[in-house]
C-alpha cells in the first residue's frame, strides 16, 4: 500500500485493519478525497476518508464499533468517524441541490452506488481521485491524477455550481498547490455569489489559505480574476490605490499587499493561531491607504494616518467572516501600529514606549512578523538588513516582553491590603499604577507597593 507511505503510523495501521476487517464482508474499500491528493503529492493527509461499498450502514457500524471508538454523529448520512484517529468511514453518496440557501442539501447515502458516480458529489478533479484499498490501486474516473501533474484546477460537473463555497475552496486549493485554473472553472465561478454562504464557511476557507497557502497572491489573484473582489470591498479598493514608486516599485496597494502576504507565508512558524492572527494583520494592514491616499504639491504619494484610519477598515473586512472577539482584539492592534517599528527605531526610543507598544498589540514578536513581511513586500527592492526588527526584538527580550502584554504588578488585592473599599477609587489607583510601571517607574512588586503608599497619601492630602 504505498499511498499509506505519507499516512502517520496510527494512522496506517487503523487503515491496514479497517481493510481487512471489511474484505471479510466481501466489501469494497476505497481511500477518497483530499487524502489521496495529499498522498500523491508527497504529502502527509492531516484527514482520512474511506468509503465502504456493498455493505449497509447498519453493518458498517456494528464492524467498526467492535474494535474502534467511533462517533456516530453523521449516521443518518452512513458517515462514521473514528476518534483518535482522524479518519471518517462512510457510504458511498450523492448530494443534489434542493433549495436556494447553501444548507439546501439532500444527501443520500447509496452502498452499490458506481465509484464514478460517487466522486461525481466532489468540486474538482483532483479531489475525485480514489484508491482501491483491496486491489492497491488507484481509480481516477475524471483525469485528476493528470490535472495534478500539470497544476490545473478543474471542476468535475455542472453541479460545481450548486455550491458557491468551492469558489472560496478553488482560492486555497491554488495557492496551496500553485495551480492555473481552467477558462471554463474559472466562468462557472465567475457566475455565481457568496450572498447565501454563512461567514463561518467563509472564514474556514479563508483560515486555510492563510495556514497552508504556498503562494497566497495566486489564491488572491484568483479572487480577482473570478471576480470575486467585489464582495470583500476592502481589498477590491486597494487595486485603485497608488503608490509613491520610489519606496513601493512593486505598484499599487493591491500588488503590494499580494506580495506581503507571500513573504508572511514563507515565514509562517507552524502556531495555528499566531500565524492566522499575524497573516489577517498582514493582509489588512494597508486598508486604510485608499481613503488617507493623496499626491502633494511636490508630486509624491503619500498617505498619512492609513495606519489609524485602517483599523475600522480592516474591522469591516474581519466581520464579514468571523464574529470572535479575540480576532478583534488581536488583529486590529497590530493593523494600528504597523508603523510603530520603524518609528521608535527612528527615534530610538526608550523602555516606556517599548512597554507602551507591547501592551497595545499584546505580543512585540507579531508586529515584527507584520513588519517585516511589510518591508519585504515591495519588488525589486531586497532586503538585505533589517536593523529595525532586530533592533525591537532584542529591546522586547531584554524587558521580558517578546511574546507577552506587561503584567500589571499592582493589583486589586494590593488595594484590599490596604483596607480600601472597592469602588471606583480601584480603578482610577490601578490606572494611574501601571501607567507608573510602564513608565518604569517601578518594576517589582515591593517598589510597586511603595509607590502605591505614596500615590494614597497623595490621594489623602
Amino acid at each position: 500500500m504505498k499511498l499509506l507511505e505519507q499516512f502517520s503510523d496510527d494512522q496506517k495501521s487503523a487503515v491496514k485493519q479497517i481493510t481487512q476487517l471489511f474484505k471479510k464482508e466481501g466489501a469494497d474499500i476505497y481511500l477518497v478525497g483530499g487524502c489521496v491528493r495529499d498522498s500523491l503529492l508527497g504529502l502527509s493527509p492531516k484527514d482520512i476518508d474511506i468509503e465502504i461499498y456493498k455493505l449497509p450502514p447498519e453493518t458498517i457500524e456494528s464492524v467498526l464499533a467492535k474494535h474502534f471508538k467511533i462517533d456516530t454523529v453523521g449516521k443518518n448520512f452512513g458517515v462514521f468517524l473514528l476518534k483518535g484517529y482522524s479518519i471518517d468511514v462512510s457510504l458511498p453518496r450523492k448530494e443534489s441541490k434542493t433549495g436556494l440557501r447553501h444548507t439546501d442539501f439532500k444527501i443520500t447515502g447509496d452502498p452499490y452506488m458506481h465509484p464514478k458516480d460517487a466522486a461525481l458529489r466532489r468540486d474538482f478533479t483532483i479531489n475525485a481521485i480514489s484508491y482501491d484499498l483491496v486491489k492497491e490501486v488507484l481509480y481516477d474516473p475524471y483525469n485528476g491524477i493528470d490535472d495534478l501533474s500539470n497544476k490545473h484546477l478543474r471542476h468535475i460537473s455542472p453541479a460545481f455550481s450548486e455550491d458557491p463555497l468551492r469558489v472560496l475552496r478553488a482560492m486555497q486549493f491554488v495557492a496551496r498547490f500553485n495551480l492555473s485554473v481552467s477558462p471554463d472553472t474559472l466562468k462557472l465561478c465567475q457566475s455565481l455569489t457568496p450572498l447565501e454562504i454563512p461567514k463561518e464557511r467563509i472564514w474556514e476557507e479563508w483560515k486555510k489559505l492563510l495556514l497552508k497557502g504556498h503562494t497566497i497572491s495566486l489564491g488572491l489573484q484568483f479572487l480577482e480574476d473570478c471576480e470575486w473582489l467585489s464582495y470583500f470591498p476592502e481589498l477590491s479598493a486597494l487595486t485603485e490605490c497608488e503608490q509613491d514608486p520610489e519606496w513601493h516599485p512593486e505598484g499599487n496597494v493591491w500588488e503590494h499587499t499580494k506580495h506581503c502576504m507571500d513573504a508572511f507565508s514563507k515565514n509562517r512558524i507552524g502556531d495555528d493561531w499566531e500565524d492566522l492572527i499575524v497573516g489577517l494583520a498582514t493582509l489588512c494592514h494597508d486598508m486604510g491607504k485608499p481613503k488617507t491616499t493623496a499626491r502633494g504639491k511636490d508630486g509624491r504619494i503619500r498617505s498619512p494616518q492609513h495606519d489609524v484610519e485602517g483599523v475600522g477598515i480592516a474591522k469591516a473586512f474581519l466581520a464579514r467572516m468571523t464574529e470572535q472577539k479575540k480576532v478583534f482584539d488581536e488583529v486590529l492592534p497590530l493593523v494600528s501600529e504597523h508603523m510603530r517599528p520603524h518609528n521608535l527605531y527612528t527615534n530610538n526610543s526608550g523602555d516606556s514606549a517599548i512597554r507602551r507598544l507591547a501592551n497595545k498589540v499584546k505580543r512585540i514578536d507579531r508586529l515584527i512578523r507584520v513588519f517585516q513581511a511589510d518591508q519585504l513586500g515591495r519588488p525589486p527592492l531586497k532586503v538585505t538588513e533589517d536593523p529595525v526588527s532586530d533592533w525591537l526584538a532584542e529591546r522586547s527580550h531584554h524587558l521580558e516582553l517578546q511574546a507577552s502584554a506587561p503584567k500589571p504588578i499592582i493589583l486589586g488585592r494590593h488595594l484590599l491590603a490596604e483596607n480600601l473599599e472597592p469602588g471606583p477609587i480601584f480603578k482610577t489607583l490601578l490606572k494611574e499604577c501601571f501607567e507608573a510601571q510602564l513608565d518604569g517607574t517601578f518594576d517589582n512588586e515591593t517598589d510597586g507597593l511603595i509607590y502605591l503608599k505614596s500615590l494614597l497619601e497623595k490621594h489623602n492630602s
